[in-house]
């Protein structure tokens, strides 16, 4: 006879997550005060997300790393380790809206442009609402990996106008 499935409580799941370096406050009536200033938006607060290179992304092995096509698919997290960041992330920065499906968990140093795939502190809840949107990033962080790549800036401009304002780095680089 097969036993019935076992879901897992919110105890349990708050237990596992501790365990695992994230933190929820799942606790019934608990409050999560905000962490995590709104009011760098569309930037992420540099308090709780820096920004984080990945090591092996320098400017002598782009065309091993980032130029490579493909290449960002071979490093990007899957999502059973970037949901639990979203979820703690949400809840940090205090958005109302508690729906994941409302934000990308984004790298604010991107893949493309060699950030850490894993290291929580290049990660954040970037909103899919307002005008300058995780989409809208996306296109931005395109347009800098293939203008490193093609050799019109180096990795250290790209990264350095990304990291201090991503609405302005196409300007800053005079690629846009």
């Amino acid at each position: 006879m097969r036993s019935p499935a076992r879901i897992p409580s919110a105890a349990g799941t708050a237990l596992a997550l501790t365990f695992s370096g994230l933190v929820l406050g799942l606790g019934a009536g608990t409050a999560h005060a905000a962490t995590c200033s709104q009011s760098y938006l569309p930037l992420p607060d540099p308090t709780c997300t820096p920004g984080v290179y990945n090591p092996d992304v320098t400017q002598s092995t782009i065309h091993s790393t980032i130029c490579v096509s493909g290449w960002t698919a071979t490093v990007r997290p899957p999502t059973s380790y970037t949901n639990p960041l979203k979820v703690k992330g949400i809840a940090d920065y205090g958005y109302a809206n508690t729906s994941t499906s409302a934000y990308e968990e984004d790298h604010f140093i991107p893949l493309e442009l060699g950030g850490s795939p894993r290291d929580p502190r290049n990660l954040w809840p970037e909103p899919y609402a307002g005008t300058k949107t995780a989409t809208t990033k996306d296109g931005v962080e395109t347009k800098l990996k293939n203008a490193v790549c093609d050799g019109r800036i180096t990795l250290s401009a790209a990264r350095t106008a990304i990291k201090n304002n991503w609405t302005t780095a196409l300007s800053v680089t005079g690629i846009g």
